[in-house]
């Protein structure tokens, strides 16, 4: 097994994603965009912002969740960088006028308006990233430095794999905050959700054998719902070209303490079931 870092991060000494390679790669592509938790010194947040606010949107343990999958086979591809500075699971030209100078009137998606462009303007609790705004210049060099790069790694995987075995199938693993997913009075929501653009982004078969594997750990499933897949999903679930992608959520109240921000009381058992998941959907990649 392999591993090599991504583009070296020149403001910040960091590489921006780190690919594990199996000695003997399947179909299969994991991605974990939104794991990394690092800051490059060139960010220049607001200094009354607080750490916990800064790194409230990342997909905290999630690389380590989905670290088995190189032993079955899968490529991993993992996001090093805070998802506050880019964003690796965003259109790079979906770009915020609120927050970037220089873009007239533009406008771009639903998601780019709530402040979470490719280059957020808010945290994930909801607070302001920056006392200031940012030049055009500086948002293309982040994404160029960054979100290209990452990209550029999983377009080559992705498209090792097909030339491999015929078909690749690109897994985007997330997480979502318990706030996200509580029902009326606070009840706890799905422990996970599967997302495959309403069904045109992979083979029904896949969904379906991931719901029957998640549902066996005796966890509450949704479908599409809050999340039926980001812009990743969407630019690589194109089955009719041997292109397969779905996105996965794991509900961190199973795992994680977000006040603490450390691994809580149900991580081992969350560990063991994602491990069992993976472990039978990689059967037989080796």
């Amino acid at each position: 097994m392999n591993r090599g870092d991504g583009d070296e991060d020149r403001t910040g000494g960091a590489a921006g994603f780190a690919v594990v390679e199996p000695a003997t790669p399947g179909r299969f592509v994991f991605a974990s965009p939104h794991s990394g938790g690092l800051y490059p010194a060139d960010m220049g947040a607001d200094p009354a912002l607080d750490e916990a606010s800064l790194r409230s949107a990342e997909d905290a343990l999630v690389d380590r969740l989905i670290a088995p999958g190189a032993e079955g086979g899968a490529v991993l591809v993992l996001g090093r960088l805070g998802r506050a500075y880019v964003d690796l699971n965003r259109d790079p030209a979906d770009l915020d006028p609120l927050l970037i100078e220089g873009l007239g009137e533009a406008t771009g998606s639903a998601r780019t308006a709530a402040g979470y462009g490719v280059i957020p303007r808010l945290s994930g609790d909801g607070r302001p990233l920056y006392a200031r705004r940012l030049t055009l210049d500086e948002a293309r060099e982040r994404i160029a430095r960054v979100h290209a790069p990452y990209h550029a790694a999983v377009d080559e995987r992705m498209r090792a794999a097909r030339e491999r075995h015929g078909e690749a199938v690109l897994v985007d693993w997330h997480s979502m905050p318990a706030r996200a997913t509580q029902g009326a009075g606070g009840a706890r929501g799905p422990d996970g959700g599967l997302g495959d653009r309403h069904g045109s982004s992979c083979e029904a078969e896949l969904t379906r054998r991931l719901r029957r594997a998640f549902e066996a750990l005796g966890w509450r499933v949704a479908l599409n719902q809050p999340y039926a897949g980001g812009w990743t999903t969407q630019a690589w679930g194109r089955p009719g070209e041997g292109f397969h992608a779905v996105q996965i959520e794991l509900n961190r109240a199973l795992y994680f303490d977000e006040a603490a921000r450390t691994p809580s009381a149900g991580w081992s058992r969350t560990q063991k079931g994602v491990a069992r998941v993976i472990a039978g959907l990689l059967a037989g990649e080796t």
